[in-house]
């Protein structure tokens, strides 16, 4: 079944989570798709330091658990410190690993540790095939309950680039493998004090991915992306949102 992790960036407000999150589990609910509300309590690597993080651990969960019990729909966001596995396992399904952190070898056995799916960002300096390490970090603490997550890589100044042979080799470790669709288009740093991007690109980049035998996307989406407190410039837009997975379920079912 097509996996869809889907949500804003990061919580900003309780009103526009629970508008967001209403809206992509109706999309989810036409098209039959797996899915699981994203967003991020913190967002510890943003480019400068007087940008804005989120509410913290302990509102940003009560927010997340309200969704979950509001709308019945499963969680994924991410950690940044090991102290954060056992807390966010008692409201996320899915604990993920941001990219610049995949090699943090406490971070990781923290996550398995916890029984929960860990999804893992490839990092954007790593070859698809480095991420096997990764694995066999989370195998060997007692958890096979994986996804990794293609979100391109470092190709020059302020750009990166997705090779799609590296779905192909992800696939090959035997997990399921998630694209990417909005951080891929990311433009890091690419704004001075900010992260730039084009959200252009994302249906396209998707379509690729999913031709290539990516078992869902992660994407990030924002009701008015443009005044979004991060990662505004690669955000889909909510109300286009219905539109766009409709043509990807139809690229996906057909390499299926």
């Amino acid at each position: 079944m097509f996996t869809l992790l889907a949500g804003p960036c990061v919580i900003e407000d309780e009103e526009m989570v629970m508008k967001v999150a209403k809206q992509i589990k109706e999309i989810a609910e036409e098209f039959n798709i797996e899915y699981y509300f994203k967003a991020s309590f913190d967002k510890a690597n943003r480019t400068s330091i007087d940008a804005y993080r989120g509410p913290g651990l302990k509102e940003g969960l009560r927010i997340l658990q309200k969704v979950k019990d509001t709308y019945g729909l499963k969680i994924v966001t991410d950690i940044h410190e090991p102290y954060q596995a056992e807390p966010v396992s008692k409201v996320a399904d899915i604990i993920q690993i941001p990219a610049f952190l995949c090699r943090q070898t406490d971070l990781l056995v923290a996550a398995a540790k916890t029984g929960k799916i860990v999804n893992v960002k490839k990092a954007q300096f790593l070859a698809p095939w480095d991420m096997k390490n990764v694995v066999n970090k989370l195998v060997e603490s007692g958890n096979s309950n994986i996804f990794l997550t293609e979100r391109g890589t470092s190709f020059g100044y302020n750009t990166l680039v997705v090779d799609m042979t590296g779905i192909v080799e992800m696939k090959k470790l035997g997990y399921p493998v998630i694209f990417d669709a909005t951080h891929s288009v990311q433009k890091p740093g690419g704004n001075g004090t900010s992260t730039g991007g084009n959200r252009e690109y994302v249906e396209y980049l998707a379509k690729a991915a999913l031709a290539v035998g990516a078992d869902g996307l992660f994407m990030e989406v924002h009701p008015d992306p443009d005044n979004a407190k991060s990662d505004g410039p690669n955000m889909v837009p909510l109300d286009q949102l219905k539109n766009m997975i409709e043509k990807l379920i139809k690229v996906y079912n057909a390499v299926q």
